[in-house]
């Protein structure tokens, strides 16, 4: 009795001697090909998932209270200005600064570097969608408008990570962009 599997089969060559074995999908089109399940394991591995990306998140979030603490607390003490508010508690001279240094930390960090601290040791960065260089517009709305509109929704918007082909956060969507490790960046540039 033969068993013939009918996920693969044995071609043989011209001459006979040599056998490959190759997927039985020549007449199946419902069947993925080959080349489209080695590129969806490719962009797995080049884009930089949520896990990661929290990870790199949490470290630049530490290096910011470090910021606060060493630079912020003394002059609030010495000076006494972070009592003072214009309207509300929420515009106080200390809250406002703060905002001012986060914001300008993944700015200047993301348009220089094309990536924060966190990112570095994370070892992974932003990029375009289309591979050109990151504009002054596409860090502002990835890094300004989509985190104060992530801001605004709790933080849930970032989840988007976790349901995306490319791992684009709300954020990326903005700007269009993407982040990859740096590690596969080869990979990334080869299209």
């Amino acid at each position: 009795m033969m068993n013939d599997d009918s996920n693969y089969n044995r071609q043989y060559n011209e001459d006979e001697t040599t056998a490959r074995p190759t997927m039985n999908n020549e007449n199946n089109d419902n069947t993925p090909k080959t080349d489209d399940l080695v590129h969806k394991q490719i962009m797995k591995v080049i884009y930089a998932g949520f896990g990661i990306r929290f990870v790199s998140f949490i470290i630049d979030l530490l290096i910011l209270f470090g910021i606060h603490s060493l630079l912020l607390k003394p002059i609030f003490a010495f000076a006494q200005i972070d009592k003072q508010k214009l309207w509300i508690d929420y515009f106080s001279v200390a809250h406002l600064l703060d905002a001012l240094i986060f914001y300008l930390y993944f700015v200047l960090m993301t348009k220089f570097f094309r990536q924060t601290l966190g990112k570095m040791i994370c070892n992974i960065r932003v990029e375009r969608d289309d591979r050109l260089a990151l504009t002054w517009k596409d860090v502002l709305f990835r890094e300004w408008i989509g985190r104060i509109i992530s801001g605004t929704f709790g933080n849930l918007p970032y989840l988007v990570t976790l349901f995306t082909v490319k791992h684009k956060g709300i954020h990326d969507y903005f700007a269009d962009t993407v982040v990859i490790r740096n590690k596969y960046a080869y990979l990334y540039y080869k299209k």
